[in-house]
């Protein structure tokens, strides 16, 4: 059974769902969104978790405490924590479906069974467009977290730059995603589809193994 749904603030607005994404246009808008959803969860007792590529590690905490973000508070206590992209996403250089699903729910139990029993994630999905070929992976991927999530008390917010954004990765992260950070303000998203149906979609397009002729010569 999905646990109801505890929301959380972003952008001024209280959001009714568990996992959405962001488009931003440049860093400092990606801050003014984060930096206030960091500090509401630090100070709910929520465990924090962040995923960047690890040479981004140290921008990311400065702007993080340039935005009054508890950071090396969270960071002794444990409550928050900041992974690689690298040792996540990629870990063996190669992006995994299932086992990314079954990192993430590792981390959603630990967490929904540990002494803060709620958790918000943060992933910058830059790594996406600087190490994938294709997006439909990680699209796959997007559309299980939402069947994952419905179980645990979470929030998990995904970051897309649109300026590094092709238009199939638009299309597919609406798809994936029933609300939406635009113009930092959140939206219902009419685009979003039933992860079930959706993951149909990924598969048809998908290539095929070429068949093998059996009348050659």
């Amino acid at each position: 059974m999905a646990r109801p749904v505890r929301p959380v603030s972003l952008c001024g607005h209280a959001v009714p769902c568990r996992h959405l994404c962001a488009f931003v246009s440049s860093r400092d808008e990606q801050y003014r969104i984060l930096n206030p959803y960091f500090q509401e969860g630090l100070a709910w007792g929520d465990e924090v978790v962040t995923i960047v590529e690890s040479d981004y590690h140290a921008e990311h905490l400065r702007r993080m405490r340039e935005g009054s973000v508890a950071v090396d508070k969270g960071l002794a206590s444990g409550q928050l924590r900041v992974l690689a992209s690298e040792d996540t996403y990629l870990r063996d250089g190669i992006f995994v479906v299932e086992r990314m699903c079954a990192l993430l729910e590792e981390q959603l139990r630990n967490a929904t069974q540990g002494p803060r029993g709620r958790i918000r994630v943060y992933g910058d999905a830059l790594w996406v467009l600087r190490n994938l070929h294709t997006t439909d992976e990680l699209m796959a991927y997007e559309a299980k977290v939402n069947l994952m999530a419905a179980e645990y008390d979470c929030t998990l917010l995904c970051v897309y730059d649109i300026n590094h954004c092709s238009g199939q990765v638009v299309a597919d992260a609406l798809a994936t995603h029933s609300h939406v950070v635009l113009g930092e303000r959140v939206h219902e998203n009419p685009y979003y589809v039933e992860p079930l149906e959706f993951l149909k979609t990924v598969a048809l397009r998908r290539p095929h193994p070429a068949r093998i002729r059996t009348d050659a010569p």
